[in-house]
Order: C-alpha cells, then sequence, then structure tokens
C-alpha cells in the first residue's frame, strides 16, 4: 500500500491533518522514518538548509517563428539578435561560457540541436555570434527541407568572470569595447533603444520570457 493510502486510511488528507496526528500514530502506520520526517515537515520543522538561489548551468534565449518560409538573411538577423540577448544577459550576470547550442524547432514541431564547445570561456558578442552562424549554416539543409517555427541559441558550461583567460582577438571587438558600450545603451534605456538593422522592419517573431539570472 503506498504512504498516500495509508495515510488516507486512518483520516489524513491535508497537512493539517498530518500535523494533528501525534507522531506515535504516524510511525505505527507509515514506519519510523516516514512517519517522523512527515511529523516533523508538517510542523514546519525541516533541517535542509534553505537555497534561495541556484546559479544557472546555461542561460539562452529563443524566438517562435511561427510558419512563414524564412530566409537566410531573416533567420540571421533573429540569430544576431538571440545572441545579443545572451550575451547581455551573461556578461550582466558575470558569468561566461564554453558550449554554444543551436536550438531548432522545424514545421512539423521536431526538433534538433547544434553545438559547439569553445577552448575557453567567453561572453564577447563578436565571439558567440560567429559560432552561432557557423551552427546555424551547418543546419540551413534541414531548415530548407523541413522549414523552421522556432530558433533559439544557448550558452552552456557557464563560468564566473574571475580568473577567466584572454581572449585572442579572431572575432573582432578584441578588447570588449563594443559589447560595454551596447551594454550601457540597453541597461540605461532599455531593451528596444539598440536593435540590429536587420530586425528593425521586420521584427523576430514572438519572444519567450526568461528567468532573472543567478
Amino acid at each position: 500500500m503506498l504512504i498516500a493510502e495509508r495515510l488516507h486510511a486512518i483520516g489524513i488528507t491535508t497537512i493539517g491533518d498530518l500535523h494533528r496526528t501525534p507522531r506515535t500514530a504516524l510511525t505505527h502506520h507509515v514506519g519510523a522514518a516516514v512517519g517522523n520526517k512527515l511529523h516533523a515537515l508538517a510542523g514546519h520543522r525541516d533541517p535542509r538548509p534553505v537555497v534561495t538561489r541556484r546559479r544557472r548551468r546555461s542561460i539562452g534565449s529563443q524566438r517562435a517563428l511561427g510558419r512563414s518560409i524564412r530566409s537566410p538573411e531573416e533567420l540571421d538577423a533573429v540569430l544576431a539578435g538571440l545572441v545579443d540577448r545572451v550575451g547581455r544577459r551573461m556578461r550582466a550576470a558575470g558569468r561566461t561560457g564554453r558550449t554554444v547550442v543551436l536550438r531548432l524547432r522545424f514545421a512539423d514541431f521536431a526538433r534538433a540541436t547544434r553545438s559547439r564547445t569553445l577552448p575557453i570561456p567567453t561572453a564577447r558578442g563578436a565571439t558567440l555570434l560567429k559560432v552561432s552562424r557557423g551552427l546555424l549554416a551547418e543546419a540551413m539543409p534541414m531548415i530548407r527541407d523541413r522549414g523552421i517555427s522556432l530558433l533559439g541559441v544557448t550558452v552552456a558550461n557557464l563560468d564566473g568572470d574571475a580568473g577567466r583567460q584572454l581572449e585572442l582577438p579572431l572575432f573582432g571587438d578584441a578588447d570588449g569595447s563594443l559589447d560595454a558600450a551596447m551594454d550601457q545603451v540597453w541597461e540605461k534605456f532599455g531593451r528596444e533603444a539598440l536593435t540590429r538593422a536587420g530586425l528593425v522592419r521586420r521584427g523576430g517573431g514572438i519572444e519567450m520570457p526568461t528567468l532573472p539570472e543567478g
């Protein structure tokens, strides 16, 4: 008999019922270990430490694109906007990451991912965009065959900024000054104050909500 069934059999259906039941009665019906634990929890006694916020293992953003056929140029503009947002969130949270993941949902709602792991963790927009564009190029044959209804970018294998190795200027913005300038504009004037030209008129689809960074 399941524990829930045993509790129901003696008239316990709510936390209040559980709290009012003597511990000896609980241990008799469900065993000492479970009975003692349930009695303590019902009385708001829990020895486990309270974790108010866990550091996220990945940071990502995605956009629903509907069923319209999207040109490579449109997808590139959407991709760049997603990378901008992910990079901004990473830098604001003081995080860097090593694995860039491209997430795809096709017109038939099947899903696929493509990823690349970098030798050095980064939050540089130019680096993330270069890698993401390479992943999108690899996926274009599938997209042409099956259509696309959602595009997403995630950076995983996150680290903090402390002790981060310096990046070689392989993808532009060698000193991070462009990222810093864009971050300042976004922080002061909001996310819509600075948008890539490719997204100004066509839009990028429906942006999915995200949780605050930890």
